[in-house]
């Protein structure tokens, strides 16, 4: 799977969590919680998704792997297939 297509994955998680957020104008370089108003809870909900949806296992000392899109990308990215 391409990186666009593991982006719009996580974007998409992101979206059911954070409802009223704008998703339009991420920068993928800025991490997420500077840009949305996720908390640690919204952060685990987004974990929690991509193991229920993707059976993604996220170790909690691999979260900061998650920071910001691109972070994201590349941690996840070779887990969909």
């Amino acid at each position: 799977m391409d990186e666009k297509a593991v982006r719009q994955k996580i974007i998409d998680i992101i979206a059911e969590i954070a409802i009223d957020e704008d998703l339009s104008n991420l920068d993928d370089n800025v991490k997420l919680r500077d840009q949305l108003d996720l908390d640690s809870m919204d952060f685990l909900d987004v974990v929690m998704e991509l193991k229920k949806r993707y059976k993604i296992e996220v170790p909690t000392e691999d979260y900061p792997k998650l920071a910001t899109l691109k972070s994201c990308i590349e941690y996840l990215g070779p887990s969909f297939h």
